[in-house]
């Protein structure tokens, strides 16, 4: 059983932290701006003063300048809650015991986790393929991550990947604003997924999507004739790989690149892990990218753009989308 508590990759993004770029709902002081209005150091507006408000929040350069009473308002900062939403499908069984796509998203999502709970933020957790297999509710307390752990141990990764239905259901569950993380290879019906992703946004979520692909996924490095199966049913094909090898790698880039810009297109963060990746070094850059971006924008919601196969549509998004990150991988 892989241990997916990685003191190395904790340390290394613990000092960086996580914080939101919009404004998220929480129960306790945190670190992420609220959509309330309290007492911080930060000032976010004015208002008409009203009998009975406190006078040491009178701004009384304003009245010397307008001969009217205003009051200030301050941003309150609030405690994030956060839902990790991985796919078990048997799908994400490829690569292994120890290297599969389970195994990355799940030290993907402790390792965040962990630096979440340290902040003083909550965590909760959904397991799904086509359905939700495993809901564990959000937690604030250092117990919480063992349990945390210890569902994603007791998972079974089996079923088709279609997990927009599942992750629609979990949307309904999650009564205030926070982040929701989706860790999957995305080998599901992407309408449906998109309009889950739609759902989550209009409820006024920050959605992260982890795309986690194994390297043989993407270069496809096999050389002698493969019987190539299919890991969600029965049916096995006998191939050539070099025949359709630079097709394969055409269509596989094409898959990626639409995904990533659909998702940049509308808002939504987007990161594409390979399995052999030092995650150290991939969740350090992003969480550092994070801490410099301004707040995302949106041409669309997801939920709009859902099903949409107008030329024009995809054009636009192809257009008006920001050209993808250069990274080196380490």
């Amino acid at each position: 059983m892989k241990e997916y508590l990685n003191p190395e990759i904790i340390s290394r993004i613990a000092g960086i932290g996580f914080k939101t770029k919009q404004p998220v709902e929480g129960s306790i002081a945190g670190l992420h701006r609220s959509p309330l209005h309290g007492l911080s150091p930060e000032f976010a507006d004015y208002r008409s003063y009203t009998p009975g408000d406190d006078l040491k929040n009178l701004d009384w350069k304003a009245y010397a300048r307008s001969d009217r009473f205003y009051i200030k308002r301050f941003e309150e900062e609030s405690n994030l809650r956060a839902v990790f939403i991985i796919d078990s499908s048997s799908s994400m069984a490829y690569g292994g015991p120890q290297n599969s796509k389970y195994d990355c998203a799940a030290t993907i999502a402790v390792s965040l986790s962990a630096v979440l709970l340290k902040q003083r933020d909550a965590v909760g957790l959904a397991i799904l393929n086509d359905h939700v297999q495993e809901d564990l509710r959000t937690g604030s307390t250092p117990s919480h991550l063992s349990k945390f752990i210890e569902v994603l141990k007791q998972v079974e990764l089996e079923g088709e990947t279609d997990i927009g239905p599942a992750v629609s259901q979990v949307a309904d569950q999650i009564h205030r604003r926070g982040v929701v993380v989706v860790l999957s290879d995305l080998l599901t019906p992407l309408d449906r997924f998109y309009e889950s992703l739609g759902k989550l946004q209009h409820a006024g979520h920050e959605v992260i999507v982890v795309h986690i692909l194994h390297r043989d996924e993407v270069e496809m490095p096999f050389k002698d004739s493969v019987i190539f199966k299919d890991i969600e049913g029965e049916e096995e094909i006998f191939a050539e790989p070099w025949a359709f090898h630079k097709a394969y790698q055409a269509a596989m880039e094409q898959f990626i690149q639409e995904t990533r810009q659909r998702c940049q297109y509308c808002g939504i963060d987007y990161l594409q892990v390979l399995t052999d990746e030092n995650l150290a070094v991939v969740l350090s850059r992003y969480l550092h990218n994070r801490q410099f971006a301004g707040a995302k924008t949106h041409r669309g919601r997801m939920s709009a753009l859902a099903g949409t196969s107008n030329q024009e549509t995809q054009s636009e998004i192809v257009s008006n989308s920001p050209a993808p990150d250069v990274e080196q991988r380490s």
